[in-house]
């Protein structure tokens, strides 16, 4: 209509609808490495999530401190038996965690020493149940079983024993149980990469080089052949 005019023809009457758009559109939420309100860069939030992990992991470990006991002695008997409770310990494998703990050497000693007293430390049924088992389970020679046991701090004469029960005819039996399982993966290739990698894998269990081969090669004796190269 004629007299009227648009808010467009206004000074600054089209700046002034943008404005009010603008003040009323909300901020976008800030990138990775800009400032927030406080003036603190953002962070990625695969980082803040990573960062609140460790704070709530710091917070437990906290926690978990301050309703340990104070008194070192029962601190110490609190560490050897949760210890405990998942599997059976050395002695030194004890006092090496006590060690850890910042325990006295004194106080250490005086818990351990209660702890053999009551039977809860038996290194000797350690060793034996050591050995039984990793020489069942993974079939161990009687050197690899005494290694073992010497870095668990098990003392000689109680490694000796232990190791005693597996009889040379055991760890003889052993070895072949060892061969006869890979013997199989081990067709087709040549004599010696066969012989290499049967010995090879023997030796890695602590079996001395003369079973190991007297082993391998009567398997493969047995076998009827030796692959490409014709039999021994």
């Amino acid at each position: 209509m004629p007299g009227l005019l648009r808010a467009s023809d206004l000074a600054g009457g089209r700046r002034r609808r943008r404005t009010a758009v603008a003040e009323e559109r909300p901020e976008p939420a800030g990138r990775p490495g800009q400032p927030d309100d406080d003036g603190e860069p953002r962070r990625p939030a695969r980082k803040r999530r990573r960062a609140e992990a460790g704070e709530r992991d710091q917070e437990r470990e906290r926690e978990k401190k301050a309703e340990e006991p104070v008194d070192p002695e029962a601190r110490a008997r609190d560490i050897c038996l949760r210890l405990l409770t998942g599997a059976a310990k050395t002695r030194r494998q004890l006092a090496d965690a006590l060690r850890k703990r910042e325990i006295p050497d004194e106080v250490a000693e005086g818990v351990l020493a209660r702890f053999e007293e009551v039977g809860l430390i038996d290194d000797a049924a350690f060793a034996a149940a050591w050995v039984e088992f990793r020489h069942t389970n993974r079939g161990l020679s009687r050197r690899a079983l005494a290694q073992e046991l010497r870095t668990k701090g098990v003392a000689g004469d109680l490694v000796e024993q232990a190791v005693a029960q597996v009889e040379p005819e055991d760890e003889t039996d052993a070895a072949r149980a060892l061969v006869e399982r890979r013997l199989r993966t081990t067709r087709g290739l040549e004599r010696d990469t066969r012989i290499r990698r049967l010995v090879g894998m023997l030796a890695r269990r602590g079996y001395s080089e003369g079973l190991a081969f007297r082993v391998v090669r009567e398997a493969i004796e047995a076998e009827g052949g030796d692959g490409p190269d014709g039999p021994w």
